[in-house]
């Protein structure tokens, strides 16, 4: 069985049995954590996922110890400005190993996890398990007639003799009356004609 956990704002996929290391929680070793924010429970193939959480499940875990993250360098630089800072961090743990995983009709819980199931359990009427469909054996469609595609154009050869075909010739442009008139020396425009 395993369950997707949040603690501190980060998910941890977890079985019975397993250590996990999550941010400091305020708990001394020894002490028994219930975790009750499980957003999923799952088992042999089945599994129960929660909107956002799985009501009436839980997860109990055993505190280690509370120990230190390895030590990380925060280095910041902002070239030729003369700034460099270097600090170093170490995030604070707690170790936790997981004791039991209950869910809905999951395993046996354990007496602060069923504290806690009661509690987040709705009141309303048990969620129901919609019962399983019945599949009807398929049946073939009727074939339906392949569609007719069109018959290819017949491309026509050209011969490549190596001449290139000759080039149409533009038509000559017409000038207009008043351009032919302005490049005489001494001619008229021509008068517009009033419609």
């Amino acid at each position: 069985m395993f369950a997707v956990v949040r603690c501190g704002g980060r998910q941890y996929k977890v079985g019975e049995g397993d250590v996990i290391f999550v941010d400091r929680l305020p708990m001394e070793a020894g002490q028994e954590v219930i975790l009750d924010e499980v957003l999923m429970v799952g088992e042999k193939g089945v599994s129960s996922v929660g909107s956002p959480l799985v009501s009436g499940a839980a997860v109990t875990a055993k505190v280690l110890e509370q120990a230190r993250s390895s030590k990380i360098i925060v280095f910041k630089k902002k070239r030729r400005k003369n700034y460099r800072r270097k600090l170093g961090h170490r995030q604070d743990l707690t170790v936790l190993r997981i004791t039991g995983i209950a869910g809905e009709g999951g395993k046996k819980l354990t007496s602060a996890a069923k504290a806690v199931a009661k509690k987040t359990a709705p009141k309303t009427e048990a969620t129901k398990k919609p019962a399983a469909k019945k599949t009807a054996p398929k049946v073939e469609a009727a074939k339906k007639p392949a569609a007719k595609t069109a018959a290819p154009k017949a491309k026509v050869a050209k011969k490549s003799t190596g001449e290139k075909a000759p080039a149409k010739k533009a038509a000559p442009k017409r000038a207009s009356a008043d351009k032919k008139a302005a490049g005489k020396p001494g001619a008229k425009p021509a008068a517009k004609s009033k419609k």
